[in-house]
This record gives C-alpha cells, structure tokens and sequence, in this order.
C-alpha cells in the first residue's frame, strides 16, 4: 500500500503550497482539476487507487494550488500565472527539472500552456478531460446560474457539480467527494477557480507544445465536452488522441482503468492489476462509523463501552491499516464507503 510523503513548497506571491510525494523512479507531475485536499481525496478509495496505480514505476507528485486543502490560505488574484508560480514551486522544491506532465480538467490547459513555455521540463504530457478555451465548456447563462448557486448555497453547489462531474459514482463516493470539496476550500475560492476554468484560453501556446502529447477524453463527459479535447489534440503538433466510453469527468470515476492503462502505455509502463483497498474489522468499522459522526475518543469510548485509551488504539490501528493520518481521513474514508441509507 503506497503512502504519501507531504511536503510545503513557497509560492513566489506568496504563502506556501502542500504538495505529497507517492512510488518511486522518474517524477509524474500532476496538475490538479477544479478542487483538491491532498489527505481526504487519498481517503476516497476510488481516487487513491487512482493515484496509486499511476505511482507504480513513477514518483507521483500531487498538490494542492494557494488556498487549497492544506496550502496556506490564499486572497489574491486567480491566474494562469499563479498556477504556473505554484507548479515552479513544486518541482523546485522536490528537485525536479524534467518529468512526465499528467494536467486533467482545469490543470489540462494549465499544463499545456507550462508545457508551452518551458519545454525543456517536460518529457512527456498527458491531458484528460481538457479544453483550449473556456468559452468550449457550456453557455453563458449555465455558467452564471453554477457561478450563483456555488457563491450562495457552497453545500448544494458542491453537491451539484460532484453529480455532473461523477454520474458513474456510487452514492458513498458522490457523498464523500462533495464533502471533502467543501473541506478543500472555502465558497469563494470555488467560484474564483471555476471562473479561471470558463477564463482560460490557452489556444495560442499549443502550437508551442514539443513534448509527446497524449489526449484523452472520455465521449459522454457531462462537464467538459469532447470537442474541447479533440481542439486541444489538434492544436498540439504531433499529439495522439483517444476517446474513451464514459460520462464521467473526474479520471477516478467511471472506468478509470481505461485511463491508467492509457496514460501507463503512453508513459512506457508495464499494465497494473487494480488492488483491492483493505478493509477494517467489525469493531474498527464501528470505530470509524462514529468517528465519521464526529465523537471524540471519550464519547467513542462511552458509547461503546471501552475505556477511552482502547478507543485511542482502535483508531490508530485504523489509521495505520488504511495509510491514513487524521482523523478526517478516516471520516471521510467511512462516508464513501458507507453511503447514507
């Protein structure tokens, strides 16, 4: 089971920005969609087996952008500029001067544009669910409405867009993404991100692109149409397009075995099995129920009747057994895989 390595990167506006090191070998950068939270995404199964799969062979390094998850809080302006201060910061800070570029959803054009201006960094570029300009994602009036429902009502907002970019998701997935999007970041910080997301016109640095480019995109994407990337693929000299069956936006989501085996050929890795993620013990699985209600360790060991030093050791055992470190995690793991009834 692939454990995370968590370091703090200073961003030159400004602050810093957490990123988190998984597997081993060549560096596999990923630029992030719309929102993230380096521990309670890696507490949705379905997106740590994900992440996991792309680390085998590969140092996978994920982070989270200013105001995010667990980077330090963030007021300015949201840029192109700043998403490429933050990504010269990662690599700066890890040490990386060429790697593997993985950008999906908003990081997709992120990266081509990165790509663009400093090609002798990247060694090859994938891009999943992307697009070249913003206006490609949906008319003016849906924007508005998505724009108003985040900034007045953050809980069903969220909830919203975790349906139209997860419709292949069970419940407990659905329910756990939403939640850990509101944890990631405030209402504000949404609205100025999926504003940058409709802003973004990267159409002209792709003819700039030199590394191999893989394009994916699946054919039923609900949030970003296909045509945005088949623009970008045509646009990038030289880039290999494939669709993909499926309406989910979110990589994790849907078949994403279909998509870690293409971006694993592309990168010259040998194909991976899916593990299965490890499961709890009838008592650890009560543990985590209520810590997912929000007890603490007194109210955990009242209710279950055990001294409060024994609900302590279950829920380290937990922690250890699911490569967790909070108790967010464990909350949040609970949740996706135990939906509401």
């Amino acid at each position: 089971m692939a454990l995370q390595r968590f370091g703090m990167a200073p961003v030159a506006s400004g602050g810093r920005v957490a990123y988190a090191l998984t597997g081993s070998g060549p560096h596999l950068l990923v630029a992030p969609g719309w929102l993230s939270h380096l521990e309670l995404g890696w507490a949705i199964p379905a997106e740590r087996m994900f992440h996991e799969a792309l680390s085998s062979g590969r140092t996978l390094v994920r982070y989270d952008r200013p105001g995010c998850g667990l980077s330090d809080a963030y007021d300015g302006p949201r840029t192109m500029e700043l998403e490429l201060e933050t990504i010269a910061a990662v690599t700066e800070a890890i040490g990386a001067t060429t790697f593997d570029f993985l950008g999906f959803s908003l990081g997709a054009p992120v990266a081509a544009q990165w790509a663009a201006d400093r090609p002798e960094t990247v060694s090859k570029l994938v891009l999943y669910g992307g697009w070249a300009a913003g206006e490609s994602i949906g008319d003016e009036d849906s924007k508005r409405l998505i724009l108003d429902l985040l900034a007045t009502h953050w809980g069903l907002g969220s909830d919203l867009l975790t349906n139209l970019f997860a419709p292949d998701a069970d419940a407990g997935t659905r329910e756990g993404t939403a939640s850990y999007q509101r944890a990631a970041s405030s209402a504000g910080t949404a609205v100025e991100l999926l504003t940058l997301a409709y802003e973004l016109d990267v159409r002209p640095a792709l003819s700039h692109v030199e590394a191999p480019t893989l394009v994916l995109h699946r054919t039923g994407d609900r949030a970003a149409p296909i045509a945005g990337g088949r623009e970008l693929a045509a646009a990038i000299p030289n880039a290999e397009f494939v669709e993909l069956e499926g309406r989910s936006h979110l990589p994790a989501i849907g078949d994403s075995q279909a998509v870690v085996d293409e971006v694993r050929r592309f990168l010259g890795l040998s194909a991976l099995r899916r593990s299965v993620p490890t499961g709890l013990t009838a008592r650890q699985s009560e543990v985590a129920a209520l810590v997912a209600e929000g007890l603490t360790n007194r109210e955990l060991a009242d209710r279950l009747h055990i001294t409060e030093r024994s609900a302590e050791s279950h829920l380290e055992r937990i922690r250890l057994r699911l490569g967790f470190r909070s108790r967010a995690q464990v909350a949040a793991w609970y949740v996706a895989t135990n939906p509401t009834k």
